[in-house]
């Protein structure tokens, strides 16, 4: 088992006659099927010229953009009910207005979302009418 003849190990020894590299040049053997490219080559896109942009950045701008970045708020979450800071707790109510645990509730606030028509407007939906044909007597 462990001495092999002649003929067995040349027969597992195929070499190519003559060897392509990758046309990227990236030093490994290309294959003839995907335009002589190698694996890796080929599964990257291709690049496309982009120009190069040169740094322009002057301390005006620079300053700009600084001070773009202080003018961001947060927006601090107030009831709309009560103007109580909710903070992480607050209820958006399908109205779109916030509101704290008190006022969350439709009949805690004045609350313009028409939940009956809603209501109606899902059941019918998600129920179709279904009609049968008319049955013709004989």
């Amino acid at each position: 088992m462990a001495q092999r003849t002649e003929k067995e190990e040349t027969e597992f020894k195929v070499v190519p006659e003559t060897i392509t590299l990758c046309v990227n040049n990236c030093g490994v053997i290309g294959n003839p099927a995907t335009n002589n490219m190698c694996q890796k080559s080929r599964s990257t896109p291709p690049r496309s010229p982009e120009p190069v942009e040169t740094c322009r950045n002057t301390t005006a701008e620079a300053a700009a953009a600084g001070s773009e970045a202080a003018v961001v708020t947060r927006e601090v979450n107030r009831c709309s009910g009560c103007r109580r800071k909710v903070g992480l707790t607050g209820f958006r109510c399908r109205c779109g207005d916030l509101f704290c645990a008190e006022h969350r509730y439709s009949d805690r606030h004045d609350c313009s979302y028409d939940y009956k028509a809603a209501g109606r407007e899902a059941i019918a939906r998600e129920n179709p009418v279904v009609k049968a044909a008319k049955i013709v007597r004989v």
